[in-house]
């Protein structure tokens, strides 16, 4: 009889999505993700201190050769349903992609060491592990900020809170959605083994300030809101258990 003890189980369920267009408002019906096509108000909501302006645009597989601004993240789509962070259920899509870029009013790239502006097929590897397939749909957030918001964590902040509250709205519907008709399930367990190996895999993150800050356990899986800053904390290491990283608990912001 084996000794082994699961301390914690997640299921992942996924969504395909084959399309993305704007609507009177968010949801989604037959494989198509439709966004209320007037989302850019409440997203400068709060951040007029910071923000300046707000573009949203789709991106499909044949227009990679269109010029960006800096980019800030990639992040997928994801929600919690039941449970918390590494365990329970957990809804996401495939099949789209967020990504981030940001400018200042006078035309200075979003960046702290060195911009990433430029024709997105040059400035990404697709298929990579945080980056989009070369299939995948991109969501197009592009904020502008007020002059000298580009270099300042307040103001990197502020377009990362504004692009969370469009994914936010996604995720709100997503939740609701059938689990029994997903496209894919996954399940994964966090297990005790007495008498195996221990194993620990060290990764480091970025926690330097403004573009380059990695935050911890928001409220949903790779969010922004309810999430800490290892900069915040210090840069002192943090234990998060394969399920937790499964599931989103890092998200790096650079």
């Amino acid at each position: 009889m084996s000794d082994e003890k699961v301390i914690r189980s997640l299921v992942i369920k996924t969504f395909h999505i084959n399309k993305v267009e704007f609507s009177k408002k968010t949801y989604i019906e037959n494989k198509v993700l439709y966004i209320r096509d007037n989302i850019k108000d409440c997203l400068i909501d709060n951040e007029q201190a910071f923000i300046k302006d707000i573009t949203i645009d789709l991106i499909y597989p044949d227009n990679h050769d269109m010029f960006v601004n800096s980019i800030m993240d990639f992040s997928p789509i994801a929600t919690k349903v039941l449970g918390k962070m590494g365990e329970g259920i957990t809804h996401a899509l495939t099949g789209v992609y967020v990504m981030l870029t940001g400018v200042d009013e006078t035309g200075i790239q979003v960046a702290e060491f060195g911009s990433s502006e430029g024709i997105l097929k040059e400035q990404v590897v697709f298929g990579r592990a945080g980056t989009p397939s070369k299939d995948d749909i991109i969501i197009h957030v592009d904020v502008t900020l007020k002059e000298g918001m580009g270099i300042i964590r307040d103001g990197i902040n502020s377009a990362h809170r504004a692009c969370d509250k469009l994914v936010q709205e996604i995720r709100d519907y997503l939740k609701k959605m059938n689990g029994r008709l997903c496209d894919e399930r996954y399940e994964y367990s966090d297990i005790i083994r007495p008498e195996k190996k221990k194993v620990v895999i060290i990764k480091q993150v970025a926690g330097q300030g403004a573009m380059y800050d990695t935050l911890l356990f928001a409220k949903e899986p790779g969010g922004f809101e309810g999430g800490r800053s290892i900069i915040d904390m210090g840069n002192v290491p943090i234990i998060v258990s394969p399920n937790e990283y499964r599931d989103g608990a890092l998200r790096a912001m650079h």
